[in-house]
């Protein structure tokens, strides 16, 4: 199938087939977010689905793990993502999980009934943004959630038997308020018990309408070492079991991951490598032309 857009799935879902099923964001209203802003949010044609499945079946593809895709593939109604499921199982037998971004009103708004039906049908993990644990700086960042709207989605999911995966981006609080976040958030997981978080640390392209509130002056960004000492207060934080962690910062190429708690000091010393390097060089912000 030819991809429309930027492919957008976390490193943990890297080993998993993705099938596009719509493309761009249905939401697509953050105000950090470039990813979908070029393009209009469509579901793709069942038939181009369909047809994708049975050419990659054809060349002898059954893989175990599909990643629904593209921005927030939870979206979709459920009668038809249960058709989705039904056809990506007979074109791979061998499938035993199903993954998907959503959002937390995505959850919300489907029934308990609908989500017990797609767990069964073979949804294992739903990736959702948190982004950050402060409810103003979602309100700023326009997320269109509240912490505790995102607390109430994961509980229906696990209810339903469904685990979820946490995007989040260390700088997104701003200049002074990243360990005040990494408490915040920190609560927050080990509530709710993410079994994967992904740390997109921010990474603000010009285009972005938080980079117009920058020069603004509404909003003042946190350099790479906040950003840093942001993540190392949070993995010192995290109680949660058997939780897979990778931390991305592209501006300064630096990338931490692990499993906790297993590999919680190892992540944490370097983190301090880094931390000490970075006090010795002038401001890093993470701002792309």
């Amino acid at each position: 199938m030819e991809y429309e857009g930027q492919i957008c799935r976390g490193p943990m879902e890297r080993a998993s087939y993705m099938l596009p099923i719509s493309v761009g964001c249905s939401y697509n209203q953050c105000r950090f977010c470039m990813l979908f802003k070029h393009l209009k949010y469509r579901e793709l044609p069942l038939e181009q689905i369909e047809a994708e499945l049975h050419r990659i079946s054809a060349i002898g593809g059954n893989p175990k793990q599909v990643f629904l895709g593209d921005g927030n593939a939870f979206s979709a109604g459920t009668e038809r993502l249960l058709t989705i499921l039904d056809m990506v199982h007979r074109s791979f037998p061998a499938c035993e999980a199903v993954h998907m971004d959503a959002t937390v009103h995505d959850i919300l708004r489907k029934p308990e009934a609908e989500l017990a039906a797609l767990s069964e049908a073979g949804v294992r993990t739903l990736y959702l943004g948190i982004e950050c644990g402060l409810d103003d700086v979602l309100a700023r960042m326009n997320k269109g959630q509240t912490m505790a709207q995102a607390e109430a989605a994961i509980e229906k999911l696990h209810q339903a038997g469904m685990r979820y995966g946490a995007h989040m981006m260390t700088g997104i609080a701003g200049k002074d308020r990243g360990l005040e976040n990494a408490q915040a958030l920190a609560e927050f997981f080990n509530r709710t018990r993410p079994d994967r978080i992904v740390n997109f640390s921010l990474f603000l392209h010009r285009s972005a309408p938080l980079y117009q509130d920058i020069l603004s002056g509404q909003f003042a960004p946190a350099d790479e070492l906040e950003n840093l000492r942001e993540e190392h207060r949070l993995l010192e934080l995290l109680e949660t079991e058997q939780l897979s962690y990778d931390g991305f910062h592209d501006c300064i190429l630096f990338r931490v991951r692990g499993s906790l708690p297993h590999d919680r000091e190892k992540m944490l010393r370097k983190l301090e490598t880094a931390i000490g390097e970075y006090e010795k060089k002038d401001p890093v912000y993470a701002v792309v032309p």
